[in-house]
């Protein structure tokens, strides 16, 4: 379909006037509509609508299967998964199945030994945040090792020892191609890749290859459709952290 309503600060086309009227408030910041119970504004009424049934309670989308209700209709698509079975975010290692995309990035580092929540007392790193915040007890009681950096204590010298690469800037990791240095193994495998060309993460729908798998789950949006990062303000999906925090600049 033509899209002849161009925005004159991005170029983005819509069909119609009332489509390029609404976008230009991400633009200008612009929120007329508020809500009448808290005062929060937003711009467009069907944003400020869904926002209301967090005040009234008001859940009109309805699982035919089990009759429990969604104040949206994309939260209500993600449960019914639940009861069709359906899991369309797939690895591309093994296969496996995923009804959300977030479970597949988890799983996928069981495959790229990939550990992105880092302690910040022991530099031991998770998969999850839930079994970093459940280490970190650990370091709860008997931290008799300070560190002369910043005063941090540890429970042995090892673990000190580990923590105060982050102060040294040590980086033990070389790449055997062009002697970058790296803090962790991973970080180093991950690099070298741009070297051999590896690209082991397969996207299932379309084959593009991809060095890591935060970027094929990244890719794979293109296909699904989802939207995981929402402004709180307006209620707008992103595909990307990084969309969100540009865009979320219109309201500041």
């Amino acid at each position: 379909m033509e899209k002849p309503w161009k925005c004159a600060d991005c170029r983005k086309g819509f069909s119609y006037p009332s489509q390029l009227e609404i976008h230009r408030r991400s633009h200008t910041g612009e929120r007329p509509f508020t809500c009448s119970v808290c005062a929060k504004k937003f711009s467009d009424s069907s944003t400020l609508q869904t926002h209301q049934r967090v005040h009234t309670g008001e859940r009109p989308f309805i699982c035919s299967e089990c009759g429990k209700g969604f104040t949206e209709s994309a939260t209500l698509r993600k449960h019914r998964r639940v009861h069709t079975g359906e899991k369309p975010f797939i690895c591309s290692v093994c296969g496996k199945r995923f009804t959300q995309s977030s479970n597949l990035l988890t799983h996928q580092r069981l495959h790229t030994g990939e550990r992105p929540f880092i302690c910040s007392m022991c530099g031991k790193g998770f998969t999850q945040l839930s079994s970093l915040l459940k280490h970190r007890g650990s370091h709860a009681s008997g931290r008799s090792f300070k560190c002369s950096d910043c005063g941090d204590g540890f429970q042995n010298s090892k673990e000190l020892m580990l923590h105060q690469r982050v102060h040294a800037q040590e980086r033990p990791y070389s790449c055997s191609h062009c002697a970058k240095r790296f803090r962790t193994s991973f970080n180093l495998l991950t690099h070298q890749r741009v070297h051999t060309g590896e690209r082991p993460f397969t996207c299932p729908v379309c084959g593009k290859g991809f060095t890591q798998s935060q970027h094929l789950l990244r890719h794979q949006r293109v296909h699904t459709g989802e939207r995981p990062f929402t402004c709180s303000v307006c209620g707008k999906g992103f595909t990307q952290s990084s969309s969100l925090l540009t865009h979320q600049r219109v309201h500041k």
